[in-house]
């Protein structure tokens, strides 16, 4: 949208006013962007003037921050609700259809942090949930949900996310990271796995180590399935170099963690955490609905918080991990909002209550099954005798680029029968041929053997 970055106190403050007089008592800089229309850096400088004169108080820290008009600064909002609604102004961005149980929820916690009652970890979260008896996601939806993302067919585990592999690669790297307050712009994601350049900062390692994440749940979900280890060593690959122990990388944490923003305190004992971090794991395994248990997941080990960090990346890509086993439209948390999924993850830290988190999962995945969908139909039907000899490809690709094979010696030892063999070998030629870091992961290669194979001139025997 165009910025209006002419911005006065008064403006300001005639903004927070109208927030606050439709129920927004404490406003983040995001709602003041919407209903100024100014950039945020503008939002930002005239709060921090505002703060430091005395005519605004500020709570909280980091994406909690909130801002609230002291009484003997208040103006009167000169705004009608026929030229600046404060309802319409709030949901002027894309979003969830909140319902009321989640509006209710919402405004319990943007209460100010001495108004909510300090809480710990609740065990009976998880030990009173009875897989495909009781369920955390309305069974109507997460049934709907189901039916939508399916990929038809009878296909081995994984067939979805790997036809869809590129673009997914990019846009949960992204989303995810984006979340974590990542700098980078999609754009620049996207150019950064393209050019195969090495990390020069923690926000490109925390892409980098996405990619790699995702390139592992690919290659591992459908041979191991859903078991601690499988989710322990997606946690290592996610904070690869950005822990400053290794021994932390996968391990069940024995350091104390503490969540800015929230009452929430997580259980700090390690002998629960590795108790419930397997009770996590076996119950989902034991749920039949692939998006009931996705959301299992994704809301239950990002409240345990059992890994010194990077708990919430883990819950994200995680809860691909059911949808790959059952051939579902992966999750990517397209445009998703930072705020709302603080606070739905706040709703079940500090309430157990999973309302926001459900009208957020809901919105969210129809926009992954819906872009995913639109990638898929682009491809048009696949040539039947690439997919039965997918496998066979992948390992002759592997030979000659990894093990530097001659061609004729990765042939020799697939064992085709005569009739298909040349045609392979013609398949190969055109797949070597177009080979490039930027769609290397297809064979689980990775992005420097490949490029020093092109270095090399590309051998082939």
């Amino acid at each position: 949208m165009p910025y209006e970055d002419r911005l006065t106190s008064d403006a300001m403050l005639r903004a927070i006013a109208i927030l606050a007089s439709a129920g927004q008592e404490l406003v983040s800089s995001t709602q003041l962007v919407e209903v100024t229309r100014s950039s945020l850096p503008a939002v930002k400088r005239m709060l921090s003037k505002l703060v430091e004169e005395g005519r605004v108080e500020v709570t909280g820290k980091a994406r909690a921050t909130r801002y609230r008009l002291l009484v003997a600064a208040a103006p009167v909002p000169t705004a009608t609700p026929a030229t600046a609604p404060p309802a319409k102004a709030a949901a002027s961005r894309a979003g969830p259809t909140w319902r009321t149980a989640s509006l209710e929820l919402r405004q319990q916690l943007t209460l100010p942090l001495a108004a909510r009652v300090p809480v710990t970890y609740r065990r009976e979260f998880v030990d009173s949930y009875q897989p495909n008896e009781t369920f955390l996601l309305p069974q109507e939806l997460a049934e709907e949900l189901a039916e939508l993302g399916r990929l038809p067919g009878q296909l081995p585990a994984g067939t979805y996310a790997r036809k869809v592999l590129e673009q997914l690669l990019i846009d949960l790297s992204w989303s995810s990271s984006h979340l974590e307050g990542n700098r980078y712009t999609l754009l620049d994601t996207e150019e950064l796995f393209k050019s195969g350049a090495a990390a020069t900062d923690s926000d490109a390692v925390m892409l980098l180590n996405h990619k790699a994440a995702i390139e592992f749940l690919v290659d591992a979900v459908p041979t191991q399935g859903l078991i601690s280890g499988l989710v322990r060593n997606l946690h290592a690959v996610l904070m690869q170099d950005l822990l400053a122990e290794v021994g932390a990388l996968g391990a069940i944490r024995e350091k104390v963690v503490n969540i800015s923003g929230t009452t929430y305190v997580p259980t700090q004992v390690p002998a629960v955490l590795q108790e419930m971090f397997e009770r996590i794991i076996s119950t989902a395994q034991h749920i039949k609905n692939p998006m009931e248990a996705a959301f299992f997941l994704w809301v239950n080990l990002a409240y345990l918080q059992p890994f010194e960090d990077g708990n919430k990346r883990v819950s994200r890509l995680a809860a691909n991990v059911p949808l790959m086993l059952y051939n579902q439209a992966p999750l990517s948390f397209l445009d998703v909002d930072r705020e709302d999924y603080a606070l739905a993850m706040m709703g079940v830290h500090e309430c157990c209550d999973v309302s926001m988190a459900v009208d957020l999962f809901d919105w969210t995945y129809r926009r992954s099954q819906a872009k995913y969908k639109v990638v898929l139909e682009s491809m048009g039907s696949p040539d039947p005798f690439r997919v039965h000899y997918r496998q066979a490809l992948n390992e002759a690709v592997g030979l000659v680029v990894r093990s530097r094979r001659p061609v004729a010696q990765a042939l020799a030892g697939l064992g085709l029968p005569a009739d298909d063999a040349t045609k392979f070998e013609q398949l190969l030629a055109q797949e070597l041929k177009a080979l490039a870091i930027f769609n290397c992961a297809r064979y689980r290669l990775g992005i420097k053997e490949t490029q020093a194979w092109i270095d090399e001139g590309r051998p082939q025997g």
